[in-house]
């Protein structure tokens, strides 16, 4: 019994990181991997790496109950979902079979400046309620891109994609649902370029939890996002890409 306690003791902490990352990454389609990695490496001492490669591995399971969720809430617009998902799984897979040359930490701070700019405009589109609904007339390129920065920086989907298309006056409601549920399949593609690194006692301890954590609250996520009104949205979206990218910045030149 008491190794029983000790072991559940041991992983709620990993299970309430997962639930609010997946929550706040359900709502508002971005940030798991930020602030999982964030919390994980700040608060309990995780290695980054080993932080980041966890994450990486959670994210097929937490994106398949994020994806039936939304689309049971009618989050999901079906041509923006294949839009993103196909372009998205193939930069994935050139990123992570290291079929570019990009240096991942090289382009890092130039993302983080291009999301972190793109994170104030938001919260001033959305705070003078200047959110007008449009067609988005640049899906592919969002798509591709954002797969390969996930794969060779190990995030970027989310914030990429998503404040890219709500910046082109994509419904964000329809942009969290769609954008969500295309990354299970970029997630799945990345990951099974190294499958054969991937063995059984990865998903104990921290990654259980983090799992744990994930699944119970993707469907809540989606609920949030269906009923957040889009400025407000946009605020909270911009908040979180500002927010985050301005801890990597102050993290790298640290």
């Amino acid at each position: 019994m008491d190794f029983v306690d000790t072991a559940w003791g041991d992983l709620l902490p990993f299970v309430a990181i997962g639930f609010v990352a997946q929550l706040v990454d359900g709502a508002l389609g971005m940030a798991f991997g930020a602030i999982a990695t964030t919390l994980l490496v700040g608060f309990m001492g995780i290695p980054p790496a080993q932080a980041s490669y966890r994450v990486h591995i959670i994210k097929c399971f937490t994106t398949a109950v994020s994806g039936a969720s939304h689309a049971l809430s009618g989050n999901i617009d079906r041509r923006l979902f294949l839009k993103a998902a196909l372009p998205g799984v193939l930069g994935g897979m050139i990123g992570a079979y290291g079929l570019t040359q990009i240096d991942g930490d090289t382009v890092k701070p130039f993302v983080l400046a291009y999301l972190g700019l793109l994170g104030v405009i938001l919260i001033l589109k959305g705070i003078h309620g200047q959110f007008r609904q449009r067609t988005p007339k640049a899906v592919v390129p969002l798509g591709f891109s954002g797969g390969i920065l996930d794969a060779i920086g190990g995030g970027g989907w989310g914030p990429v994609v998503s404040s890219g298309l709500m910046l082109q006056g994509t419904e964000p409601r329809k942009v969290v649902g769609s954008v969500n549920s295309a990354e299970f399949f970029v997630a799945v593609a990345i990951s099974g370029a190294f499958v054969s690194q991937l063995g059984i006692e990865e998903l104990a301890g921290a990654t259980l939890g983090l799992l744990i954590g994930g699944v119970l609250a993707a469907p809540l996520g989606a609920i949030v996002a269906k009923r957040l009104p889009a400025p407000v949205m946009l605020v909270l979206v911009g908040s979180v890409l500002s927010a985050t990218t301005t801890y990597w910045l102050f993290t790298s030149v640290l």
